[in-house]
């Protein structure tokens, strides 16, 4: 096992300080839950950052390059170079910061605190080894996430060429005929989004009955991208709850302008501030999803939602009214052929990270403490981020 030392004998700490969310800029803009805008300012480089205050107090983040950290944050760096900033950042997410949270009303985590906090602190090309072979688990996330994220854009420019500038197959053999909507192929039909997907309302109470499905709240959907990536013990399921089954499309009902739709890899459990959404002929699963993850969409579900300090979606005599573009099933099935293989990847995402995100915790531990050694191993190290 390595020597443990205090941790503000080796890092320098200090807190992120407030700047406007959601502007525009080279630069981004870290919150305690990741990204929350862009900034042409900066004030940090390579660094780690730890939430704060709040639901995620105690997370921690690794952040390559320059951003600015937000009020929220408090920032970690080496103090010198007897310590290398990406090991750093794997020995303070093993910490399990938050429980050493104080607070009345909300966590809250401070550098008094952090500082008193004994880490292992090998030698510095230990640290180097260690934190390589963590690093390459977390390429290999972010390699899966940039194919991901390729191959919805691909469906997505595939979806707008065909049903928003009608360049499907044999278009130009099609006969185009007059619509409020303008030209438009004929035999192609104006409908009810309510008549392609129908909400799902089946709610639950929390309980043991929850043990077999994941908890999947609002917060664990990313912004426009159709795969789920993370998901929360079914325990932590506790109020306002409903099921959903795998393949259903969640969307995030509050605050719709967030842009939130997923196609869900499991059966699971959400709250009632997501839409849980199925479409009535699976035959049209590919034309449905797409249609409800467009910009429009998303658009028509702002505009249309309900409160004033936290806006809702509405379903019923509302989003499911939004009049949509339905074309003929030869097409939608032609569409589905084209694109469900590359849906079914994207809904493979989350096992497959899942798998690597677990190898890579159960490493992390035994390396940080020693447990494992790697001195003695043959190891190429990564690159150095220090001063980077």
């Amino acid at each position: 096992m390595y020597k443990l030392d205090k941790a503000g004998n080796f890092i320098e700490f200090k807190n992120g300080k407030s700047i406007k969310p959601g502007g525009q800029g080279d630069y981004p803009v870290y919150g305690a839950n990741g990204i929350i805008g862009m900034s042409n300012e900066h004030r940090e480089r390579n660094s780690v950052i730890i939430g704060r205050v709040g639901a995620y107090c105690g997370s921690v983040q690794f952040c390559r390059g320059r951003y600015w950290a937000s009020d929220n944050t408090i920032v970690a760096c080496p103090m010198d170079n007897k310590t290398d900033v990406v090991y750093l950042y794997y020995e303070l997410k093993n910490a399990k910061l938050n429980r050493w949270a104080g607070g009345a009303a909300q966590p809250l985590m401070t550098q008094t605190v952090i500082k008193q906090i004994e880490l292992p602190h090998p030698d510095i090309n230990v640290q180097r080894k260690a934190s390589s072979v963590l690093s390459a688990y977390d390429d290999l996330i972010t390699k899966n996430s940039r194919r991901v994220q390729i191959i919805e854009e691909m469906v997505q420019r595939i979806y707008r060429e065909w049903f928003v500038y009608f360049r499907f197959p044999r278009h130009k053999k099609t006969k185009f005929v007059d619509s409020v909507m303008g030209k438009i192929p004929e035999n192609w039909k104006l409908q009810n989004l309510g008549d392609l997907v129908e909400c799902c309302n089946e709610g639950t109470q929390a309980g043991e009955h929850l043990s077999g499905r994941k908890y999947v709240p609002i917060d664990c959907i990313s912004r426009k991208s159709i795969a789920l990536t993370e998901a929360r013990p079914w325990t932590e399921a506790q109020s306002s709850l409903q099921l959903f089954q795998k393949g259903n499309i969640l969307f995030g009902a509050m605050r719709p302008y967030f842009h939130k739709v997923a196609i869900a890899p499991f059966d699971g459990v959400t709250r009632t501030t997501c839409f849980v959404l199925r479409p009535k002929d699976y035959q049209t699963f590919s034309y449905a999803l797409m249609t409800i993850f467009r910009e429009e969409t998303i658009a028509f579900a702002t505009t249309s939602s309900q409160g004033a300090t936290i806006p809702y979606a509405v379903w019923n005599n509302s989003m499911e009214k939004m009049r949509v573009l339905v074309p003929t099933l030869n097409v939608i099935k032609e569409f589905e052929d084209c694109v469900s293989p590359l849906l079914k990847y994207i809904q493979g995402t989350y096992w497959r990270e899942s798998n690597l995100k677990y190898a890579r915790d159960i490493l992390i531990p035994k390396l940080i403490s020693g447990e494992i050694d790697v001195l003695g191993m043959d190891i190429a190290i990564q690159g150095q981020e220090n001063g980077a």
